[in-house]
């Protein structure tokens, strides 16, 4: 009989079970896809494979054969969860949904509201998980290793959400100061005589028209309203001098891109350890803070601006009842303003219980098992958003803007 599995981005799968077989379900098959038996007489299998072994139906026609079904008698075993659960799949955890009701946050609507959710889901976490954070973030990515090469010998380059500075040495012809509004992430950089200060990305300690050249990666989509994220590209020119250029990443909405899946939906928890380091490798960036006076004429709200695509729709569904979904990590991305969890791996050094926390007695099976979930807010960019918010700026022009790995991503020069 054939079984039918569904994954929650609608990619479907069925699956042989031969006559007396064992289907031992765990992961992914067990808890992300829905699984069951269609009623039907018939069964569209492999030709080649019947009766024989466990398998997926393949679409090659030529091997495709009918089989009228008989009598099934199946048997299904579960074991049955006592304790919360903190699996890594929270869209479809019943006990984790329960909890998320309790304290999902709503879509700011103010500034004052932005601000709280940033720093309780943004600032607040990337503190708890600096060390298990920087221990995954080794490998800076080519295309802004090329970026910086390319910069002329002695530019002055500002990194403005460093996190743990792994690009703040890639060019030594360079000077670099890192910035970043997480203390720990700073102190790592500080351990790896690294030159970087706590900041805030909207406001930060550096001379208008000083820099060469800006980095900007994985931070803007961190900022949680429109007028926010303006906000921090109007700093960014700010720094820059006549002719300077800067480099944006933000983690875009559209995972598979020309028919390529990108690299965090390929990376589906393959090696122990993985369900811990769930994220993209750009998404590192905890900043953002107070919003500069919205009454400057210098301020304009790009909400009617972003209105114009956002109308055109890209396949992101609004929040409903003003609250933050829980995404699920390495699926596809269905809103644009989301809560990304974070698992922390165990014995890892923390803070505090923050966030997401489940607390058991020390020594305890359940404590083994259990490991803190932080939740930290993200606003994945739709094609085109991040380019119209750049344009919206006079001060500056979109040199390039490409796709990378599940980022959309701008070069821009200060006018």
């Amino acid at each position: 009989i054939v079984m039918d599995f569904k994954h929650p981005d609608g990619h479907t799968a069925a699956v042989m079970l031969p006559r007396c077989s064992l289907l031992v379900m765990t992961g992914e098959s067990r808890y992300l896809w829905t699984h069951g038996i269609t009623p039907r007489k018939y069964d569209v299998i492999q030709a080649s494979e019947l009766r024989k072994k466990v398998g997926a139906i393949t679409a090659d026609a030529g091997d495709l054969t009918l089989n009228r079904r008989e009598t099934r008698t199946s048997f299904t075993f579960r074991k049955v969860r006592r304790n919360p659960c903190n699996c890594i799949y929270p869209s479809v955890c019943d006990s984790q949904k329960r909890q998320q009701r309790e304290v999902q946050p709503a879509f700011p609507h103010s500034e004052v509201e932005a601000s709280r959710l940033e720093q309780e889901y943004v600032h607040k976490v990337y503190e708890e998980i600096a060390t298990h954070f920087s221990s995954t973030r080794h490998s800076p990515w080519p295309q802004i290793v090329e970026f910086l090469r390319s910069l002329p010998k002695g530019s002055i380059v500002a990194d403005v959400g460093c996190g743990n500075g792994k690009y703040l040495g890639i060019n030594e012809d360079l000077y670099m100061v890192g910035c970043d509004r997480s203390k720990s992430l700073v102190g790592i950089c500080g351990e790896k005589d690294l030159e970087a200060l706590v900041c805030d990305a909207l406001s930060v300690p550096v001379r208008s028209g000083s820099c060469d050249a800006r980095l900007s990666i994985a931070l803007i989509h961190h900022l949680s309203t429109a007028e926010r994220r303006l906000a921090a590209l109007r700093e960014l020119a700010r720094l820059l001098r006549p002719g300077g250029t800067a480099l944006i990443y933000v983690w875009a909405m559209e995972q598979e891109y020309k028919n390529q899946k990108s690299k965090y939906l390929k990376e589906k928890n393959g090696s122990k350890g993985k369900a811990e380091e769930i994220d993209t490798d750009t998404a590192q960036r905890p900043l953002c803070g107070e919003m500069p006076d919205s009454s400057s004429p210098d301020s304009p709200c790009s909400d009617q601006l972003l209105n114009d695509w956002k109308d055109e729709g890209c396949g992101a569904k609004p929040v409903a009842d003003s609250r933050l979904p829980v995404h699920t990590n390495r699926t596809s991305f269905h809103s644009q303003d989301l809560l990304v969890p974070w698992h922390l791996k165990s014995g890892t050094k923390k803070k505090g219980e923050g966030v997401g926390t489940v607390l058991f007695p020390d020594g305890s099976k359940e404590s083994k098992e259990l490991s803190p979930i932080f939740h930290r807010y993200y606003h994945v960019f739709c094609e085109g958003e991040l380019e119209a918010l750049c344009r919206s700026l006079d001060c500056v022009r979109v040199q390039k803007s490409y796709y990378d790995q599940g980022n959309w991503c701008v070069v821009l020069e200060k006018l």
